[in-house]
């Protein structure tokens, strides 16, 4: 059995300041917009909101890859929400329905401005030694790559002026 290490991490610079970045990761109806889901409510830090998966905005190729999973739901449960740097939550990945109990991952997202116009972010999904064996390998492998399109999806969005 190949091992499957316990993180992701993910990161780039995003040609925007700190603020905007900020805004288009803690404003749940932008965070939706780039990230492909609609959440049905405001990143609070304790709380579990509920999203659904719906086409990203920012990319039609990425969007048509989305569209056989559209409306799927999954909750998120809010851990961290400290502006303008830090938002986390957990989540449970590959698994197609979620059942009470199911483990979760870590999913952080850090920013740090470079300069004025320049904000480095890096996304950390940490906890996969914890997914059951049968799904593990490939969540990891998803979400690896789901995450690298992600900074993508990001960029695009706020290259829009969002």
């Amino acid at each position: 059995m190949n091992h499957v290490p316990d993180e992701i991490r993910k990161q780039t610079v995003l040609d925007a300041p700190q603020d905007k970045v900020w805004a288009a990761l803690s404003d749940a109806a932008k965070f939706g917009a780039w990230f492909g889901a609609a959440v049905e409510g405001p990143f609070v830090a304790g709380a579990r909101v509920w999203a659904s998966i719906q086409p990203t905005q920012v990319d039609a190729q990425v969007a048509k890859s989305q569209e056989p999973f559209a409306g799927m739901r999954f909750p998120l449960d809010v851990v961290t929400v400290d502006a303008p740097t830090t938002l986390a939550f957990r989540w449970t990945p590959g698994a197609a329905e979620v059942k009470p109990g199911d483990p979760t991952t870590l999913v952080t997202f850090t920013l740090r401005a470079v300069d004025d116009a320049h904000t480095e972010l890096t996304i950390v999904e940490s906890g996969f030694a914890q997914i059951p064996l049968d799904r593990r390998a490939q969540a990891f492998a998803d979400n690896d790559g789901g995450w690298a399109a992600q900074l993508v999806l990001i960029a695009k969005f706020l290259a829009r002026g969002a």
